[in-house]
């Protein structure tokens, strides 16, 4: 778990991952959180189930790279969003973000200030050079979080920017 001014960011054990994707409300009891209103895209729920879930399960790796890790706003004790890591360090020694903030919680800064607390996470292992990232070009606020963590444009293709923040 690792706190900010007003934000607790906390990774998902697997059997928490299996109540986020049942969205039934068990995770935020279990973690004593008041109801969110949230949805699972159908992108998510297929990540969940084909990448995040057997690699959390796979004792051989450091979960932490893999997992969902929740936003929870203290001053409301919600759910507002998650980001993720896709895996562990590739061989350049760089790992890969992904975030989303829910949509009753857009536009106030959470996931800008959550993914700044990620970087400085990352900074902290011994094992990582750096972090990146691809954002739908049509999504101007996603990569406005990247732009104001210091992340710089590498490159794009049709519908996508790449970013790279060096540790």
């Amino acid at each position: 778990m690792i706190q900010t001014p007003r934000l607790v960011l906390i990774p998902l054990t697997y059997g928490q991952l299996i109540k986020y994707l049942k969205n039934d409300g068990s995770l935020e009891l279990e973690l004593k959180l008041n109801a969110s209103v949230r949805e699972i895209s159908p992108e998510l729920k297929e990540a969940l189930e084909e990448t995040i879930l057997p690699n959390v399960a796979d004792q051989t790796k450091n979960y932490l790279y893999s997992t969902l890790w929740t936003v929870v706003l203290k001053e409301q004790n919600q759910m507002t969003g998650d980001l993720c890591f896709y895996g562990e360090p590739n061989e350049s020694r760089e790992i890969e973000i992904g975030y989303g903030t829910y949509e009753a919680f857009r536009g106030r800064g959470y996931m800008t200030e959550a993914v700044g607390t990620m970087i400085e996470w990352a900074r902290q292992q011994p094992d990582l050079k750096a972090v990146v990232a691809s954002t739908e070009k049509l999504n101007a606020a996603s990569f406005a979080v990247l732009e104001k963590n210091r992340f710089l444009k590498t490159g794009e293709n049709d519908t996508l920017f790449h970013w790279r923040l060096d540790l």
